[in-house]
């Protein structure tokens, strides 16, 4: 079984940062990019960032020069540093990464975690 699990969302004012982490756990091969991906109440789940292997990143235009992508290969793990929030950016941030693994090459989901910027 393979699975990604997030962390560090929580509520914070507008113009403070926040950091998530997301790890990768289970029976992996190897894994192709990691990326994150947000859904606010009431609207679709849309693109944050995506980093591959080589760092190779792309990052949506809503939030270029605020978040930062970045990825510990060796640990599974990527994060997204996020500065200067605003309370647009509220919502469920969810990681998601394409892997090979014992089942084949998936695309996964992680749970989820919540990110509240109000004042």
């Amino acid at each position: 079984q393979v699975q990604l699990v997030e962390s560090g969302g929580g509520l914070v004012q507008p113009g403070e940062s926040l950091t998530l982490s997301c790890a990768a756990s289970g029976s992996i091969f190897s894994i192709n990019d990691m990326g994150w991906y947000r859904q606010a109440p009431g609207k679709e789940r849309e693109f944050v960032a995506t980093i591959t292997t080589g760092a190779g990143t792309n990052i949506a235009d809503s939030v270029k020069g605020r978040f930062t992508i970045s990825r510990d290969n060796p640990k599974n793990t990527v994060y997204l540093q996020m500065n200067s929030l605003k309370p647009e950016d509220t919502a469920i941030y969810y990681c998601n990464s394409h892997l090979w693994s014992d089942w084949g090459y998936l695309e996964v989901w992680g749970q989820g975690t919540l990110v509240t910027v109000s004042s």
